[in-house]
């Protein structure tokens, strides 16, 4: 296996623009019920493949990966693809950032400039996500990703460092702290994905706010956790189609790219995973991790929440049970929302982030 660290830029050639331009004048829209809300809608669909055919600027987005320094490396018998911003405090504390499902690295672009004043940044996109390209083979799971990202960390150099994550980052980066308790110092996420395990004794005590978390969790499987069982039972299934097809692929991650997102935002995610070939195998993680062997030992690396208001409700006393060293819960102020807060809610979240951080030492 190599271990060589090579310099990358994105270069996405003008006959895959035109091929895409192509695809999207050629769009056939499914019809819907009006009011029937059944997903996400025609409108928002064909509002997005107007501005990703007639406004949406995708050399501006390549220039703008490109600003920043980028690199691969092969872990594991697989490509990684990672920006790698180093702080002009040479002794800055080192920070990896992991993204999730339907984001990628984009969800961090706003929150490298203000990051890499206090902190060297290391931004990976996910096996099977972007720039690292399709999964080579099974087994990529959130442990499997947590030591990529530890040996990533190692080659770079960096002895002890930090671990940020969002979404599928918010279990991959606790897992990196479980994995290399030594060289972690603190892990910073903005969801603790931790779940009633099924013992009755669990709800006793629960408080009003960890109720109303648990009838937000409940709502949310009932209503838009169709996705999760998808990807879990037949990633593969679907890939065909949001593969193949530019509206298709907009339609499917638009349901967890909410409406308050702006459209840019949305397009850049999609059509990193578009000109990648990896719409099909990012899906893949959720199969993986429904195989994977689960720990069952809690992890003990300092941990900090801070959750954007009006997305997934952590609950305290199930976190407690998975992470036996929590040292900060918080709800960002508002007007910090979603479930993109480095985008939506830059400045709040990392200031959040360097006081974590600082609060350590």
């Amino acid at each position: 296996m190599s271990t060589a660290i090579r310099p990358f830029r994105v270069e996405i050639s003008q006959a895959d623009l035109d091929d895409l331009q192509a695809r999207l004048a050629l769009t056939r829209f499914t019809d819907e019920i009006p009011g029937a809300d059944q997903g996400v809608s025609v409108e928002r669909v064909k509002r997005l493949i107007t501005h990703w055919r007639d406004g949406f600027d995708w050399r501006a987005v390549e220039a703008r990966i490109n600003g920043f320094p980028q690199f691969t490396t092969e872990i594991d018998g697989q490509d990684i693809h990672f920006l790698h911003v180093r702080s002009e405090n040479p002794d800055a504390l080192p920070l990896i950032l992991t993204h999730g499902w339907p984001g990628s690295i984009a969800e961090y672009f706003d929150a490298v400039e203000p990051l890499s004043r206090h902190f060297h940044l290391v931004i990976p996109s996910l096996p099977g996500y972007g720039f690292s390209g399709p999964t080579k083979e099974l087994g990529w799971n959130n442990q499997r990703i947590a030591r990529a990202w530890a040996e990533l960390m190692s080659r770079l150099g960096y002895e002890r460092y930090g671990a940020v994550g969002n979404d599928a980052g918010s279990m991959i980066s606790p897992e990196i702290g479980r994995i290399d308790p030594d060289h972690v110092v603190g892990v910073h996420v903005t969801q603790i994905f931790s779940f009633p395990s099924g013992d009755p004794a669990e709800f006793a005590g629960l408080t009003e706010e960890d109720q109303a978390g648990l009838a937000v969790l409940d709502w949310f499987w009932k209503e838009k956790g169709a996705f999760n069982v998808l990807h879990s039972q037949q990633p593969q299934t679907l890939a065909h189609a949001i593969a193949d097809s530019p509206a298709g692929l907009v339609g499917w991650l638009a349901q967890l790219l909410d409406e308050d997102l702006d459209d840019d935002f949305v397009l850049t995610n999609a059509a990193i995973y578009w000109f990648t070939g990896t719409a099909g195998s990012a899906l893949r993680l959720y199969w993986e991790n429904t195989r994977a062997e689960q720990p069952t030992e809690p992890t003990t690396v300092p941990i900090g929440l801070a959750m954007g208001d009006g997305d997934f409700k952590s609950i305290r006393p199930f976190a407690n049970r998975d992470h036996a060293n929590i040292v900060s819960w918080k709800t960002l102020p508002a007007p910090a929302r979603g479930h993109y807060t480095a985008h939506t809610a830059t400045d709040a979240l990392t200031s959040d982030v360097r006081a974590f951080f600082d609060s350590l030492g």
